[in-house]
């Protein structure tokens, strides 16, 4: 049941068409990294149109960073759920990500046509903005989520696991590692109430998005390899980059690299000149993954390519 407050300060549930246009707003404005996108959300959901109250917010905040994939597209999702139901989240999802996803899809296509001295320059311009854009967001990561030794050591030993192994074990490896040291460091501290979250998703449900979620992952190589099928490496390559990165924006960064640029399905330049384009565009910096399916060397690339990249790298956040 809902707090008074919540009940006070909030207003009573509306149509999957409501939350398409809102999102569609915020997919057209809402310029920055995902901590940006959070602020834009509160802002004109919590604050203007009062779907959920402060306490509720917080929590869906603190659990969509807790899961892997996109954390601001896992909240506006969760919004749109409480908002309208599941086509409610399918609407959130669909007006947040349409945007930036067809302006990186457009992208592709001007990268392939750009030839000559203005064409490397501009794609050098791009590579440079992208390394000078990674550079200050994990200054910016490490000054607001290291502020001590014992948390700023934990992050060191992580780099080194994921330097020195490489790969999505690294990922799962390092995460294992800090959750067993914020257990030791963290032991007995209390964590703060908030409110009821106000929709409920029935068990059964629950269970069979988590046995997806599980099966894709572990399942989705296997069949890629043994069908030989081009389409489903893309999709499990893509896939496997969304499940195993957890608070999303550059973080997912490596992954994707490593599925298209050391597979050889794209060049260096062209996945640093499209990265650095996703920093000018508002929305989620997932849609990157648009831009690479479409530019992809073997087939399936162009719209298909797109569209199979972006569902791939969406769907481990969203199940």
């Amino acid at each position: 049941m809902e707090s008074p407050l919540a009940q006070a300060k909030t207003t009573p549930s509306g149509g999957a068409v409501e939350v398409l246009w809102a999102f569609l707003k915020l997919g057209l404005t809402s310029f920055g990294g995902p901590v940006a996108h959070l602020g834009y959300f509160r802002h004109e959901l919590v604050e203007r149109r009062g779907w959920v109250d402060e306490a509720q917010y917080a929590d869906l905040v603190a659990l969509c960073q807790f899961l892997p994939g996109p954390a601001s597209s896992k909240v506006g999702f969760a919004l749109g759920l409480h908002r309208a139901g599941p086509l409610g989240g399918l609407a959130a999802w669909t007006g947040f990500t349409l945007p930036s996803a067809a302006l990186m899809f457009a992208f592709a296509y001007g990268v392939a046509a750009l030839s000559g001295p203005w064409g490397l320059a501009v794609i050098h311009g791009l590579k440079l903005m992208a390394v000078a854009i990674v550079a200050h967001a994990v200054l910016g990561m490490a000054r607001a989520l290291t502020p001590d030794f014992r948390r700023a050591a934990i992050a060191v030993a992580a780099v080194a696991v994921v330097t020195l192994i490489g790969g999505g074990l690294a990922q799962i490896g390092a995460i294992l590692m800090g959750a067993v040291a914020g257990l030791a460091f963290c032991r007995g501290a209390a964590l703060p109430r908030g409110g009821d979250l106000g929709f409920r998703i029935p068990h059964r449900v629950a269970f069979a998005c988590l046995a997806a979620y599980v099966l894709l992952l572990l399942g989705g190589p296997l069949v890629a390899h043994a069908t030989g099928s081009q389409a489903l490496a893309v999709f499990d390559g893509f896939y496997r980059s969304g499940a195993l990165v957890f608070g999303g924006g550059h973080v997912v960064l490596p992954l994707l690299q490593v599925e298209t640029v050391d597979t050889g399905w794209t060049t260096r330049d062209v996945f640093l000149a499209g990265y650095g384009a996703a920093q000018a565009i508002p929305g989620p910096l997932f849609t990157f993954a648009a831009y690479l399916g479409a530019s992809l060397g073997p087939q399936p690339n162009g719209l298909p390519g797109a569209a199979i990249a972006l569902v791939a790298v969406f769907l481990p956040g969203l199940l």
